[in-house]
């Protein structure tokens, strides 16, 4: 039976015009995957569309000898009966070559070479790859309904076992994409679809809980809403023709503020409570607020051994996405399918946000773009090289096992060959004051002294209504419109509701590279609330710039699955996990710790009544205690290496 949807075509930026013709999909078929061309348009293509003069992207260097034809919107049908449609680079050859494949739900006519991310499909064509970029379903050109997550393992196996066999193809299908585009690779490399040989997921994560939606039991506010309204809302309505929603939506973005401080989340009403269609996916993200079933089926985490192929991956000190794309590393090294694959995986961290890769149209935290050129991303011209090696059988020097890291302060980039770095060297600092820490950057001190036995401790009130504001941080999309990148913290740092501890200055530069714990003795008059930490690099002039940060929600303090409110007035020991960093603090510098109980609007602010925002509107203050004493040592456990200096490493990016 056939069965005729429309479909609209919409440009990438939410103000764009949605275009009016709609076209119809034919959805019925074999299940088998199956190629159909709708739109033949073949052109040769030479050089890129896009301008490639100086300072512009992409540029037109390092093509490739073989000519490229396009073919847009080929279908393949998964085996459902949805076809999705999908742009074809072919490159001119009697060879036949390994296949490249992006599935996106960002246009596949855009396949995320801007803002200066990746070079363009052609141009990977050009060096005689078989490049395929396809709209997931629901998105831009594809049929089907579309909602977050819940499709990408299957359509992914069904779209590269399509891909292999496309003509001209060798058999040999990699992988390609940031962020979401990252998570549709992981999703169908758990299916296992035996024609897919290696995946390059950049700025990704290995869990859609923690880390994604989620971090230590709090919403990542400033990062879903936005993300949501600005990108994959619209782009959805559109595709099934709701021209209503898809205005509607943007409209309400350009107010986004406004919406980020409407509560409760659950009848969020840009995206229409009830309706099935609009964001079914989001009413579910609030209604899984712990770390349950809902979320363990699609987490790379639970399923690293599934997986036995090559991957590389990239990571920046400020993504939102830093913490889970270690961990994919690391659980891949640890626990992948094959020792072949446990063998060959790479991680590469540079100085980025999570769409600003140091390119010179790109527009991330100015302290980031100041970095110049060795902060750019290598990612290009090393995922040809590891594209040649895995898929091409080269022999071209690219390694196994590894990490490329690039060291903030010192703006250099070095090598390791495990992670956390083998000569780590962890530190103790402990928090002390005279009580007086809070609001008043000259009380609270770092030492590597345990503290005494009768050190006071710190109080503050928190505030709900009135939260911490976000500077600068971990988070998505871009450093314009959200809470990412370095910034100077000494407004913040000022207010009653900050503690702050600095140690004396270095006498000596010290490298501080991989994770970091914070250890927190502190009590609250609340049934819940949240404790912030955010490690920052204090220069001479008294320039605060935060490195990175974390956050717990009082309850979720021992378990995300299973929280537990906490007793009023009772010392708690609790964990923070500060994310990664890897910083030279100069000598002359001093090394801090913030410690507060909101980040807003990067995370929602805790209304310490015991609920959240999710489903309540109720707030009510909360009387905050730190305490540092011999009995309650709160202290930042740092990764120093012995081994770092300013001259150590590389001012020129990896390249294999």
């Amino acid at each position: 039976m056939k069965r005729r949807i429309p479909r609209r075509r919409l440009a990438a930026a939410a103000t764009a015009t949605l275009a009016l013709a709609l076209t119809p999909l034919l959805l019925a078929g074999p299940a088998a995957p199956a190629e159909t061309a709708r739109s033949a348009g073949h052109a040769t293509t030479g050089a890129p569309a896009a301008a490639t003069g100086t300072g512009q992207w992409p540029p037109s260097t390092g093509r490739g000898p073989c000519p490229v034809r396009k073919t847009t919107d080929v279908g393949a049908t998964m085996r459902d009966g949805t076809v999705l449609r999908a742009d074809v680079y072919r490159p001119v050859t009697r060879d036949k070559v390994p296949v490249i494949l992006m599935r996106t739900q960002y246009d596949k006519a855009a396949a995320e070479v801007q803002p200066s991310n990746y070079q363009s499909p052609e141009w990977f064509a050009s060096h005689c790859y078989l490049v395929v970029i396809q709209d997931v379903r629901g998105q831009y050109a594809s049929g089907g309904d579309f909602y977050e997550f819940a499709n990408e393992g299957h359509d992914g196996y069904d779209s590269v076992e399509w891909a292999a066999r496309l003509p001209g193809s060798n058999g040999r299908v990699g992988m390609y994409g940031s962020s979401y585009v990252g998570a549709t690779q992981w999703l169908a490399a758990q299916e296992r679809p035996p024609h897919l040989k290696t995946i390059v997921p950049a700025l990704t994560s290995d869990d859609y809980y923690e880390g994604w939606n989620y971090e230590g039991g709090a919403f990542r506010l400033n990062f879903v809403i936005p993300w949501a309204m600005r990108k994959i809302v619209p782009s959805a309505a559109a595709n099934r023709g709701d021209r209503a929603t898809y205005d509607q939506v943007n409209r309400d973005y350009q107010d986004v503020s406004k919406w980020l401080a409407t509560a409760p989340y659950d009848a969020f009403q840009p995206f229409h409570p009830g309706d099935p269609k609009v964001a079914p996916y989001f009413f579910d993200w609030i209604k899984h607020p712990t770390y349950d079933d809902y979320w363990r089926r699609w987490a790379p985490k639970e399923h690293y051994g599934k997986v036995d192929i090559p991957v590389l991956n990239y990571a920046g000190w400020y993504d939102a996405f830093l913490d889970g794309s270690v961990k994919n590393y690391q659980g891949m090294v640890a626990r992948a399918g094959s020792p072949r694959a446990r063998d060959n995986q790479r991680l590469v961290i540079g100085p980025w946000d999570h769409t600003g890769w140091g390119r010179p149209t790109s527009a991330p935290a100015p302290l980031l773009k100041a970095i110049g050129p060795a902060g750019n991303s290598p990612i290009d011209e090393m995922m040809l090289a590891w594209w040649d090696h895995h898929l091409k059988g080269k022999d071209n020097g690219v390694g196994q096992r590894g990490v490329d890291y690039f060291v903030m302060g010192a703006n250099r980039w070095r090598t390791a060959p495990t992670w956390p770095l083998p000569q780590t060297r962890w530190q103790d600092y402990y928090l002390g004051s005279t009580g007086h820490a809070a609001g008043n950057t000259q009380d609270g001190t770092l030492a590597t002294a345990p503290p005494g036995s009768d050190a006071p401790a710190d109080h503050y009130t928190y505030d709900p209504r009135n939260p911490v504001p976000s500077v600068g941080g971990h988070s998505c999309c871009t450093a314009a419109i959200s809470t990412q990148g370095p910034y100077d913290q000494q407004q913040i740092e000022q207010r009653p509701d900050v503690a702050v501890y600095t140690g004396p200055p270095l006498t000596r530069d010290t490298e501080v590279t991989g994770p970091i714990t914070v250890t927190l003795y502190a009590a609250t008059s609340a049934p819940d609330t949240d404790w912030t930490a955010k490690l920052v690099d204090v220069h001479p002039d008294g320039t605060a710039v935060n490195l990175n940060s974390g956050i717990v929600r009082a309850s979720y303090r021992a378990s995300t699955s299973d929280p537990q409110p906490v007793v009023p007035g009772k010392v708690y020991a609790y964990t923070i996990k500060v994310w990664p960093t890897s910083n030279l603090f100069r000598k002359g510098h001093r090394i801090r710790l913030d410690i507060s109980s909101s980040d807003y609007p990067q995370f929602d602010p805790n209304p310490n009544t015991g609920s959240w925002l999710g489903r309540s509107t109720a707030r009510r203050t909360a009387h905050q205690t730190v305490l540092h004493d011999a009995a309650h040592p709160s202290k930042v456990t740092l990764p120093l290496i012995p081994d770092g200096g300013a001259a150590v490493g590389s001012t020129t990016p990896p390249q294999k």
